[in-house]
């Protein structure tokens, strides 16, 4: 039962999440995207080291990256250390879909602790932190994730 009540929280907010910025301007924006926003960084990344980050192949990394190219969340710029390579990097669209989804997930954790009480909602992140592994930064997963 734990597992599906920890995917059920976390469905839930992933959802309020969408919802919330769908009224905001980004309905393009999936689950997958925000994970890939946040892998790509401030700094930029290549599709390689991308695909590293995400725990998914260089082919299916650029893959997302041409859906958020094409949406207008990402850039694809030359590397000025090294002409050889191509960086990704966030257009201020991007920025503003990471910057909206942050004040929503504030938003969200404060209507469960409004539910739930600050202190439950603290030891729920503390228990969490506890026995997941520091890698857990993983989307090569099924579903509803990648739609």
């Amino acid at each position: 039962m734990l597992p599906l009540l920890l995917l059920a929280g976390f469905r839930t907010l992933i959802d309020d999440l969408h919802a919330e910025l769908a009224r905001q301007g980004h309905a393009e924006l999936r689950p997958l995207h925000g994970f890939v926003l946040q892998a790509v960084g401030a700094d930029g990344t290549t599709a390689s080291e991308l695909g590293h980050r995400l725990g998914v192949s260089k082919q299916a990394a650029g893959k997302t990256v041409d859906r958020l190219v094409a949406l207008g969340y990402l850039e694809r710029a030359d590397d000025s250390r090294d002409a050889r390579r191509k960086l990704v990097r966030l257009t201020p669209h991007g920025l503003d879909g990471l910057r909206r989804s942050a004040v929503i997930f504030d938003a969200l954790r404060q209507r469960w602790t409004e539910t739930l009480g600050a202190d439950r909602v603290a030891a729920i992140e503390d228990d969490l932190r506890a026995v997941t592994p520091a890698n857990w930064f993983r989307l090569d997963i099924p579903g509803w994730f990648t739609g």
